[in-house]
């Protein structure tokens, strides 16, 4: 059976105490690998070589960091496919979205940094009259951990460490524990590209023992965590008494608002991907649908027709949705299936577990589509993340904003209208990290990614990675304008 080790050091080891976790396959429910199960002495140990190796890493000239990373980016390119399955396999998505989607943005994660630190400039600042310069360093950190979920797994892990390291820095990182394989399979490429020994060390193991230790750990001096608001509010009351830099990028529950003058096509075909893409496990779906009441009956009518055409099936098969990531998320996305039942709410399609053939104890669900009738009910305001999206109408411009603004998280939202003077309007009141406007998940690299509310601190992305990952010095110097 494979083992999924930890990397340290520019080397594969076991975990310390010689304790390991059972890695599931979502498709088929099964066993079929052994996750190292590490604690705070396997951290301590990555500290160590993360410590040893920051010296000369943040000293190496920017020109050779950046080539270092584009040979990352280079090596998961050419590892497409094989990556492409491990993802599958490991997360439950179809392999068509991996291949795709989540392997080519871990290419260009690496890709991106790669480029951006060339073109990440200090400031200075003359003081006219003062006979005086200033100028600002930015330099990296030191070592830093980052600690990534399970639901975009290779994607998220790259977009916290490519950045860190192209800053100078050198990395503890802990992948998922319920989704380690691409991660433990990037630490043969990164020794292939020739990353030096101890600059990112990949841990894996559980939230409380080995996520806590990176935390925790007094010389880890930075924190970059995706993952649910209520660990976040741990990781907060742990880290912030230590004065470690903190990025979380937490929970969403993102209003999808639909006008009546929206392209109605466009915003159909749409609006089915981003309700259901990657079985709903995206922070970005737009999980609550607000139509205008002029529209509301056709809409409901076209969404629940369309949803359930969408095929359920084995991620290696050309389906729609493969399985949720495991058992547990199964049984409670179900759970909020039938909370919104007993609330009121009418299941318009969908809302049963699914049995593949050949394939019967994997972890599959229908697209649930639930009619609500108050925007407070708990399946309105409570993140689900799975396939499960609400729908009710609205009257007017002021009631859609109120019903998406109505919920303590503020990631990110969608807006379907023709009518620019409402675009303008809507988008400057929503309370969201993010506003689409007639589309979905385009994303340009170079933006502020990130929440507000319960959605998070701080901004992922561009330029706001690279000043996150790295202290900004002043140093003033007086000088003589008499010669």
């Amino acid at each position: 059976m494979l083992k999924i080790q930890n990397y340290i050091n520019g080397e594969y080891c076991d975990p310390s105490e010689g304790k390991w976790l059972d890695n599931y396959n979502p498709g088929n429910g099964e066993v079929y690998a052994q996750i190292a199960n590490s604690d705070a002495s396997d951290v301590a140990k990555a500290y160590e070589a993360a410590r040893n190796a920051f010296p000369s890493w943040s000293n190496t000239p920017i020109e050779t960091r950046s080539r270092i990373l584009l040979n990352v980016s280079e090596l998961i390119e050419a590892n497409l496919g094989r990556l492409a399955e491990a993802e599958s396999k490991d997360n439950g998505k179809p392999l068509s979205l991996a291949t795709k989607v989540d392997i080519p943005r871990a290419s260009a994660n690496f890709r991106f940094f790669a480029n951006a630190i060339t073109q990440f400039a200090s400031e200075a600042h003359e003081s006219v009259g003062l006979d005086s310069m200033n100028f600002t360093l930015r330099q990296p950190i030191g070592v830093v951990g980052c600690i990534s979920p399970w639901n975009l797994p290779l994607y998220l892990f790259t977009w916290k460490v490519a950045p860190a390291i192209a800053a100078g820095n050198t990395v503890v990182a802990k992948p998922s524990e319920v989704t380690p394989l691409t991660a433990y399979l990037l630490g043969e490429i990164l020794t292939e590209a020739g990353l030096p020994p101890g600059v990112l060390n990949i841990i894996h193991g559980e939230g409380p023992s080995a996520g806590q230790a990176i935390v925790e750990h007094p010389g880890i001096k930075a924190i970059s965590f995706t993952g649910g608001t209520k660990t976040g509010e741990h990781l907060a009351r742990t880290a912030a008494p230590m004065f470690k830099k903190l990025s979380l990028e937490l929970g969403g529950k993102n209003p999808n608002l639909i006008f009546a003058d929206c392209d109605y096509e466009e915003m159909l075909n749409i609006t089915v991907r981003s309700s259901f893409a990657n079985q709903g496990q995206i922070c970005l779906c737009g999980s609550r649908i607000f139509v205008e009441e002029t529209l509301y009956e056709k809409f409901k009518s076209d969404f629940v027709e369309k949803v359930s055409q969408l095929k359920v099936g084995h991620p290696s098969e050309d389906v729609n949705l493969g399985a949720v990531v495991s058992q547990p998320h199964m049984e409670k996305v179900l759970s909020y299936i039938k909370i919104g039942v007993e609330e009121g709410g009418k299941i318009l399609c969908g809302g049963n577990r699914v049995k593949v053939q050949g394939y019967e104890n994997g972890y599959y669900l229908e697209p649930t589509v639930i009619e609500v009738y108050d925007d407070q009910c708990r399946v309105n305001q409570e993140e689900i993340f799975g396939p499960v999206v609400t729908i009710m109408p609205f009257k007017d411009e002021a009631d859609a904003l109120s019903k998406a603004n109505s919920v303590k998280y503020g990631l990110s939202s969608t807006l379907w209208t023709k009518d620019v003077d409402r675009i303008m309007r809507v988008s400057k009141r929503l309370e969201a990290g993010i506003v689409w406007v007639n589309t979905w998940l385009n994303r340009d690299l170079r933006t502020p990614f990130g929440g507000v509310k319960a959605s998070g601190v701080g901004r992922e992305g561009g330029f706001e990675a690279l000043r996150f990952f790295t202290e900004p010095k002043n140093v003033c110097i007086k000088y003589n304008q008499n010669s």
